[in-house]
């Protein structure tokens, strides 16, 4: 969903966009989400389960739906055509997305009441450019009537409800990086994908060396403060759709990433560890460094079919004892 700054204009009466995007592939919804977040006047809906499509455009009343045609438990072209069936969603414009130019099924899509095509991942410049159009012309069409004034109001009452849910169901509260419960989603995503495409998938786990030796010397409000701080570094690391940074409990971060070639985690990893050290936080009760130090324990793998990203994260876990146990203020990273 876009931040809260973007929903404040639409709370105080300026009218918006909303951009809803069915697609199974949470990358593809991060990349979609980070494209438009800087646009002023634009919302963003992801959902990721074809089936739940039609009940969730009733309740978020799109201005445009960017619609994936190969879902696994959803066809794009069926559900373009219960679009045009319902009532309430019958002159909402339509951007087909594809993997690749299909002329085939680019036709049958036009001729399901398709309003656009778009090979994905679309550039951001095309894909904002086309989202305003037929949002314009949509909205244009249905000012034009008392229409409008409800779909406003259900604008703003979801957008109110969305500043808060938000919160509770992807972020952290304290550091602003996603929360345990996104996390479980996101990984459990890329790994069915890495499945599918036979990439690598790789996870670091960053723990803040000695940290309640910390607060029981700063106290727990500088420890919040730190937290915060590496929170901050770990995010600078993670800017591709493909990559997701989240508290995982306590002082404890996990990254999640697709790294080519393999021994990118490696690299990713001594540069977060030296550049949390270069910040000079001070800790005047480390064993380890008189400033804030983190120890990383890396897991890498090609997922198979039968196996589970739970492994790979007993893995990282394993890796950052062995840090910890070699002094703390170290990566150690394992082939999983």
């Amino acid at each position: 969903m876009n931040t809260a700054g973007n929903a404040i204009s639409a709370l105080s009466g300026e009218y918006r966009t909303m951009v809803m995007l069915v697609d199974d592939q949470a990358m593809i919804g991060e990349a979609v989400r980070r494209a438009l977040a800087d646009q002023p006047g634009i919302h963003f809906h992801y959902c990721d389960n074809g089936p739940d499509a039609l009940r969730i455009a009733e309740q978020v009343r799109p201005t445009v739906i960017l619609q994936d045609l190969v879902m696994p438990n959803a066809s794009g072209l069926d559900l373009l055509r219960q679009y045009r069936e319902h009532t309430a969603l019958h002159d909402v414009p339509v951007i087909v997305l594809s993997s690749e130019e299909e002329p085939a099924i680019k036709s049958e899509a036009f001729s399901l009441g398709a309003n656009d095509y778009l090979v994905k991942l679309p550039d951001q410049v095309e894909l904002v450019a086309r989202v305003r159009y037929h949002s314009k012309a949509y909205t244009n069409q249905i000012q034009r009537d008392e229409a409008f004034r409800a779909l406003h109001e259900s604008q703003r009452q979801l957008v109110e409800k969305n500043l808060a849910l938000e919160r509770l169901t992807h972020v952290d509260g304290l550091t602003g990086l996603s929360n345990r419960r996104y996390l479980d989603q996101f990984i459990d995503n890329q790994w069915r994908f890495a499945v599918r495409k036979s990439q690598w998938l790789a996870v670091l786990m960053i723990d803040v060396d000695e940290f309640k030796r910390y607060n029981d010397t700063h106290g727990h409000l500088a420890g919040d403060e730190v937290l915060k701080k590496v929170a901050t570094v770990i995010e600078g690391y993670c800017q591709r759709p493909t990559d997701l940074a989240a508290r995982f409990g306590g002082e404890e971060f996990l990254v999640v990433m697709l790294p080519d070639p393999a021994d990118a985690a490696v690299l990713v990893a001594e540069r977060l560890r030296n550049e949390v050290e270069q910040a000079a936080i001070p800790h005047a009760s480390s064993s380890v460094c008189n400033v804030v130090t983190v120890s990383i324990g890396g897991a890498r793998c090609v997922p198979k079919r039968e196996g589970n990203y739970i492994d790979l994260i007993q893995k990282a876990d394993e890796a950052l004892y062995q840090a910890k146990h070699l002094g703390r203020n170290r990566v150690v990273v394992l082939d999983a």
